[in-house]
């Protein structure tokens, strides 16, 4: 049965299906208040993001005199954003839709969803963690205002404010015994996870290594704790568009925070050197080829924002629907949307 036909049938759902209105509203409030504007960047873009494990929706532009362009559904607006940044735009967010490809559909996955964006100028991660901690219990205390006892799946938390900070290296350090040394070694974390019994080839990279031994062995033991937590310092593999950190250039400004054990968003002390944000772009693109994913070149756009000048900045990315599951107790994503995407394509 579809969802709109169980709410025809069974009208005391739509409550469960309205929270995100709610939730929408109090994310433009919880920033507007702050000083914050909002803004809205394109959907349909000639070049999306350069992420090596992350796959596209590809579509073509014509015109009615017969051009013809490439085209692509964005994956995030993030690059866009950063352009508005460097042009003065000042502290800003953008709540819009998003689009994965090659994505399964799961308990925190929709091949469309809605992400919230925001870029505070001036400040660093740590900053953003503060945010974020404010944000998630703003939006939480909606249904379930006791947040030292909160309820997730039958589950309690204690999601009173400091959240706990883990750094990747100590919780790979504590639960899977692999210290920074080896982490940030290719060949040596290679070897490590063999040395564990994990499948390795001669083509196994860092980074599938990496997620062999956390998704086995630190993960579980992350999602068993009763408090919220930031991942904090990513290995500089995993920098994406963060800073290096200047007192240990192995580790990045970047975190994930985690409820419920849910992963709810991620975000960076974002990278200002033009020069060394082309060399990763070009890294990841040679990933991408390698993965076998679609290619199309690099956003040269932002390469030129970030040459004109990138204000010091923090930004971060949160699952808005993966958010809205949490704060309505829900099993699932698709309990989040009146058209999720398994029925629309009968998954």
């Amino acid at each position: 049965m579809k969802t709109w036909q169980r709410l025809k049938q069974e009208p005391g759902l739509w409550p469960q299906y309205r929270l995100r209105e709610q939730v929408l509203e109090t994310i433009r409030q919880f920033f507007k208040q702050r000083g914050f504007h909002e803004v809205q960047t394109p959907l349909l873009l000639p070049i999306p993001g350069a992420e090596p494990n992350l796959e596209v929706f590809e579509t073509e532009l014509r015109t009615a005199t017969g051009k013809k362009r490439r085209a692509f559904l964005a994956m995030s607006p993030e690059y866009a954003i950063k352009k508005l940044l460097a042009a003065g735009g000042g502290n800003c967010f953008e709540i819009t839709r998003s689009f994965r490809n090659e994505e399964e559909v799961a308990v925190g996955h929709s091949a469309e969803f809605t992400i919230l964006e925001w870029y505070h100028t001036g400040v660093d991660y740590l900053t953003i963690m503060e945010t974020a901690e404010a944000l998630i219990t703003t939006v939480i205390k909606l249904r379930q205002p006791n947040l030292k006892a909160w309820q997730y799946q039958g589950k309690y938390y204690d999601l009173t404010c400091p959240w706990p900070r883990y750094t990747v290296a100590s919780v790979f350090d504590k639960y899977a015994g692999i210290a920074i040394e080896t982490l940030v070694s290719e060949s040596e974390l290679v070897e490590a996870t063999a040395k564990k019994g994990y499948q390795v080839e001669k083509q196994t990279t860092w980074e599938q290594a990496f997620y062999q031994i956390y998704f086995n062995e630190v993960e579980p033991k992350l999602k068993a704790l009763s408090r919220p937590y930031f991942l904090v310092d990513y290995p500089v593999q995993q920098a994406a568009l963060a800073r290096k950190k200047a007192d240990d250039p192995r580790s990045a400004e970047r975190f994930e925070v985690f409820v419920a054990g849910v992963e709810l968003g991620n975000c960076f002390s974002e990278l200002t050197d033009w020069q060394e944000q082309a060399q990763r772009f070009k890294a990841d693109l040679k990933q991408r080829q390698h993965a076998g994913k679609t290619l199309y070149p690099m956003d040269v756009d932002l390469i030129e924002a970030l040459k004109s000048g990138l204000p010091e900045t923090a930004g971060m990315a949160v699952g808005v629907d993966r958010l809205i599951m949490l704060a309505g107790d829900l099993p699932t994503v698709a309990e989040t949307l009146f058209f999720p995407t398994k029925e629309l394509f009968d998954l």
